[in-house]
């Protein structure tokens, strides 16, 4: 990360992708939003060029999904099975397919294995919440926010010891504590043991705290191409989905190396959401306004403070490029 397209952002618009009434993903019109954004950022004449500019059949993949907010918001299985599929098509073994989470209670309310190919594999880091064995003990972020017992922030084995390239795959979603969760809080919080220590009271050390994850070797250099699941998303109480008042339907993909650029643009698309629903900015920082039960019901009330310039604080770690007006957005609509 930023890779080879800094700054640059493709988002590709279907109204066909998803029908509200059912939440049933168009799995041809998805695939076709695929091709379309991938030939968009690479410039390549076909599908099998564009997945080669990122991959090689020598490569071990791993597809970082969502499920915090499953079944009803994660990294859509039609998303990710589409990337699959086009990762098979330019060499790479089903078996060197990696589609991984955190949390095996979180990921199993999905069904990937319906729609992947034969021989991809899921995996998880814990499979009972806690569980240390899915971490790599030599890999990790040490720091103390509140004097608390364990420090330490390990990485996950999977991409310390096995994974040679990563697909991110994120949500369009409003977080209480660090204003989205994007590209980067994906790769940060998604890959690294311990982090919710980083958000346990009202003022939080999310805005550095998640450029700081994504950041570390290897993460930043196995981290290839982001591919934003915008088919459905959240507008405020995120990353979870417990209200249906705060699920929206943007009906987009977003493509990039750079998650900078993009988290910049998922910013601005929650922010106006939220403005077209009368609540209040993510940049609101007014103690009066902090409930940790009110914010259930109304959007103008909140567990945290929340900390979207996170986005902007890791652009100065050289992640990517924050800038509005260094930011190419293509916009296309099928």
């Amino acid at each position: 990360m930023p890779g080879p397209y800094p700054g640059q952002v493709v988002r590709v618009h279907s109204e066909k992708s998803l029908d509200t009434a059912t939440d049933a993903a168009d799995r041809a019109v998805v695939k076709q939003m695929l091709s379309t954004g991938m030939l968009a950022l690479t410039g390549a004449s076909s599908d099998a060029d564009a997945w080669r500019r990122f991959v090689s059949p020598s490569d071990v993949v791993g597809i970082k999904v969502n499920c915090s907010g499953a079944p009803r918001i994660c990294s859509a299985p039609e998303v990710v099975t589409g990337i699959a599929e086009n990762l098979i098509a330019v060499g790479v073994q089903p078996a060197n397919i990696y589609v991984y989470e955190r949390f095996e209670n979180q990921i199993r309310t999905v069904n990937y294995p319906k729609l992947l190919p034969a021989g991809v594999q899921i995996w998880t880091a814990e499979t009972s919440r806690g569980s240390i064995l899915g971490y790599d003990p030599h890999t990790y972020v040490e720091t103390s926010f509140f004097g608390e017992e364990d420090t330490r922030s390990n990485l996950s084995r999977l991409v310390a010891e096995k994974l040679t390239k990563i697909i991110n795959v994120p949500n369009a979603k409003e977080h209480q504590a660090a204003g989205v969760t994007g590209c980067l809080k994906n790769v940060a919080y998604g890959h690294f043991s311990n982090v919710d220590r980083s958000h346990r009271y009202e003022k939080t050390n999310t805005r550095t705290f998640i450029g700081t994850l994504a950041s570390t070797e290897p993460v930043r250099s196995r981290v290839v191409l982001n591919i934003m699941d915008g088919l459905r998303g959240v507008w405020h109480a995120g990353p979870f989905s417990r209200s249906d008042k705060f699920r929206f339907y943007p009906k987009l993909l977003m493509f990039g190396t750079d998650p900078i650029a993009m988290d910049h643009k998922l910013l601005e698309l929650i922010e106006a959401k939220r403005k077209a629903e009368g609540a209040v900015s993510l940049f609101d920082r007014a103690p009066e306004r902090l409930s940790n039960t009110r914010n259930q019901a109304d959007p103008n009330f909140n567990a945290f403070i929340r900390e979207p310039g996170h986005i902007e604080y890791a652009a100065g770690l050289g992640l990517g490029v924050f800038d509005n007006a260094k930011i190419r957005l293509r916009e296309i609509e099928l």
